[in-house]
This record gives structure tokens, C-alpha cells and sequence, in this order.
């Protein structure tokens, strides 16, 4: 995958705490996670290359975005520096991942079936889901894209809401009825959709992703279509049949809420989303 040996620019912060609390000088589980990470200085981070404004990997090697700075700023907490990893998003959410990374930190949405096989974090932002259409093809509403083609990432949300099979989990609104008869083609990532003449009439993403899109010079064909079709929990990922990671995940845990608590995903969101907050759960 393109950019798997890119590092961040990430620096070790502070000292290290240990533990599932998190409190100094606590004594850890020499086999969890946690502990190998510590022990070798680096979290290997997987994230989607081409997911702007989320994630990017730019021409001079080095990557960018709200999920960039989440994963930057996670390791500085923890203590170690980052290395980025691409694989397929489809891989992300299989699980299996057999150690070729340690998280996710991908924008990967809280759902029933994912679960099954990944851990989750509480949710870090939370993104609408936006149709969007050609400007050619006539469609002013999402009833108008009922027997049309719509892209899609591979293994998304969005192409699950569109054969009507997502379930999100927890308290989280469930999604509104796609339209009827819709066909759904895919790409590798979100963004090739737009890349791709051939893609259909239709684009589903994350409200983010269309808008950064649309001040493209490919993007400017699309305009975005009625009211978010569902809203997404978004959280750091770890995999249920990887190494034991329990005081990882309490760890992750805990800097989630921190960095809640302390604004930073707020600024970050800001940074990122054209001044918008997308951290809280007020939809």
C-alpha cells in the first residue's frame, strides 16, 4: 500500500503513563499491547491515503488531516511516535488484521456488525452522511436517485445504508429508507467516485468529504443532494483477534475523553471542517 512506511512527524510527549487507569508508574500486562507499544516507541496507525479532509498522503511523502492530527496527538499522549499504514478500508473493518497494524484511527463507524470483530473506542467525531449527484443528471432529491447508480467506497457505511443492511450500533439514530431500486457501484476509497466518469450518477460520503471535493476541478460536476441521510458515530478501531490489548483499549479510552474534555478534538475539527464542530453528539 502507497505510504505504509511514511512516519509522522509526531514527537513524544511528556511521560508516558501505563496502565488501564492511566496513572504513572502503574505496573502493566507485559503481553498486552500497550506494553509492546511502549516497549518499541511506535503505534502503527492505519488510515486512508486518499480520505481528504479526514486523511491524505501528500506528494512529499508525508500525511495530513483531522484523522492525522487525532493519531498524532494519541501518540503523543501515549508516549511514542507513529507510523502510517494504508491497506484497504475493506481490510480495516474485517478484522484479521494479524499485526500489520495496531489501531485505526480511520474514521470507521460504530456499527452492529463491526463489533463482531473489531473494538471501539467511544466516538471521537461524529460526520453527516451526504448524498450528492452529477450536475447533469437531473436529480434535485433523494427520492430522484430511486433506479440510478450511486458510488461508493468499498466495505462503507454508505454501502451498506444503500442495500439497506447498516445497523449502527448503540443509541445512535438509525438511518433513514435509501431510495428504491438504487444501484451501488464501488471504488477503493470514497474519493474515487469522483475521480471516475464512469461511477453513476450519484456520490454518498461524509459531508466533509463532498464538501472538500466540491471546490475540486473534478468535483465542481457534483452538487450535494437533500439532508443528511444518517449521522455516524466515528471511533479509534482495534482488532478483536489481534494481540490482548484491554489496557490499550482503557488507555485509548482515556485519551479520548481527555482530549474531549480539553478541546483538542474540537480544535482540530474546527481546523479541518471549515470551522465546524463535529465532536459532539447533539444531532
Amino acid at each position: 500500500s502507497p505510504g505504509g512506511d511514511a512516519a509522522s512527524p509526531a514527537s513524544p510527549g511528556g511521560s508516558p503513563t501505563t496502565g488501564a487507569a492511566g496513572s504513572p508508574g502503574a505496573a502493566g500486562d507485559p503481553n498486552d499491547l500497550l506494553a509492546t507499544i511502549r516497549s518499541a516507541g511506535v503505534i502503527r496507525v492505519s488510515t486512508d491515503p486518499k480520505y481528504p479532509p479526514q486523511s491524505e498522503l501528500t506528494p512529499n511523502g508525508t500525511f495530513q488531516g483531522f484523522d492525522i492530527d487525532v493519531a498524532n496527538e494519541i501518540a503523543k499522549r501515549l508516549g511514542v511516535q507513529v507510523k502510517f499504514e494504508t491497506p484497504n478500508f475493506d481490510q480495516v473493518v474485517a478484522g484479521g488484521w494479524a499485526g500489520r497494524w495496531d489501531i485505526s484511527v480511520g474514521s470507521v463507524t460504530i456499527t452492529q456488525e463491526r463489533q463482531n470483530v473489531l473494538d471501539f473506542t467511544e466516538p471521537y467525531y461524529y460526520t453527516p452522511a451526504q448524498m450528492a449527484a452529477r450536475k447533469n443528471s437531473g436529480i434535485t432529491s433523494i427520492e430522484g436517485f430511486a433506479g440510478k447508480t450511486v458510488c461508493v467506497g468499498a466495505a462503507t457505511t454508505y454501502f451498506q445504508w444503500l442495500q439497506g443492511k447498516l445497523q449502527l450500533a448503540g443509541d445512535a439514530p438509525q438511518p433513514a429508507t435509501p431510495p428504491q431500486g438504487v444501484k451501488v457501484t464501488t471504488r477503493e476509497t470514497d474519493t474515487d467516485c469522483v475521480a471516475d466518469p464512469r461511477s453513476g450518477e450519484g456520490w454518498l460520503s461524509s459531508s466533509t468529504t463532498v464538501a472538500n471535493a466540491l471546490e475540486s476541478r473534478q468535483g465542481q460536476q457534483y452538487q450535494p443532494v437533500g439532508d443528511p441521510v444518517f449521522y455516524e458515530p466515528l471511533a479509534v478501531a482495534t482488532d478483536k483477534k489481534g494481540p490482548p490489548h484491554a489496557e490499550l483499549q482503557a488507555e485509548l479510552d482515556r485519551i479520548i475523553r481527555e482530549m474531549h474534555q480539553d478541546g483538542t478534538l474540537s480544535r482540530f475539527s474546527e481546523k479541518w471542517f471549515d470551522g465546524l464542530d463535529l465532536t459532539k453528539a447533539n444531532r
